[in-house]
């Protein structure tokens, strides 16, 4: 190989390990990334997670906490920096921004990258809202559907649900049931089943064998 392709391809590695490198810093989302204002787009659906249709859903029940005079906002995002938690990125969200009407913010965050999701809220909501209900909302609420086929939608609408409910004055739903899944009757036997038929079969034809056998070395010899 010459000199000058060795040089070639010295650079067109060093290009790609660059790509490599570069590729997954390129996706992580610092706070100020979402601006310095509250955006008035409701969902902020950075990881791409949801159709038109569900977005549209989602913005319909944001919208409706504007009843208990509640600015709230979704947020999705592919991955956070190295260090960040996504309830202190929520946090600095908090502190960065403000809404118009003066109504205090709830925020719902969803990490696509570990399946992680945070609900923070307005100091001013911690009688409503406290922190114990953002935690288990978004521990069990929302883990649950986003850990069992990626269900985004379906974590977002339970917890936006769930949070409703208590801020109009309700008694909180609490987490989801968990599903006891029950194992159908089946006429397949198992392997424990199918072993110790076996072995009943084996003791069944030794028996027989050692009946026989003598009777008939018995009867020859006997004539």
């Amino acid at each position: 190989m010459s000199r000058s392709a060795r040089r070639l391809l010295a650079s067109m590695l060093s290009f790609g390990i660059c790509l490599l490198l570069w590729a997954p810093v390129s996706l992580a989302v610092a706070p100020d990334a979402l601006g310095a204002t509250l955006p008035e787009t409701l969902v902020i659906d950075d990881a791409d997670v949801f159709s038109r249709a569900s977005r549209g859903e989602l913005e319909t029940k944001l919208r409706s906490f504007e009843d208990q005079r509640v600015d709230a906002r979704l947020i999705t995002l592919r991955r956070l920096d190295y260090g960040i938690s996504l309830n202190s990125f929520g946090e600095e969200l908090l502190e960065t921004w403000s809404s118009s009407s003066g109504n205090p913010l709830l925020l719902m965050l969803i990490e696509t990258q570990n399946k992680r999701s945070a609900v923070v809220a307005d100091q001013k909501l911690d009688e409503q809202l406290p922190a114990s209900l953002l935690t288990s909302t978004a521990r069990t609420t929302m883990t649950v559907p986003l850990r069992e086929g990626d269900r985004y939608r379906q974590a977002s609408v339970d917890g936006l649900t769930r949070l409703s409910t208590v801020l109009s004055g309700a008694e909180d739903p609490g987490p989801p049931q968990e599903i006891e899944r029950v194992t159908l009757p089946t006429n397949i036997p198992t392997r424990a089943e199918t072993e110790e038929s076996d072995a009943t079969k084996w003791v069944i034809i030794l028996l027989v064998l050692g009946t026989i056998i003598p009777m008939a070395t018995w009867w020859v010899f006997s004539r």
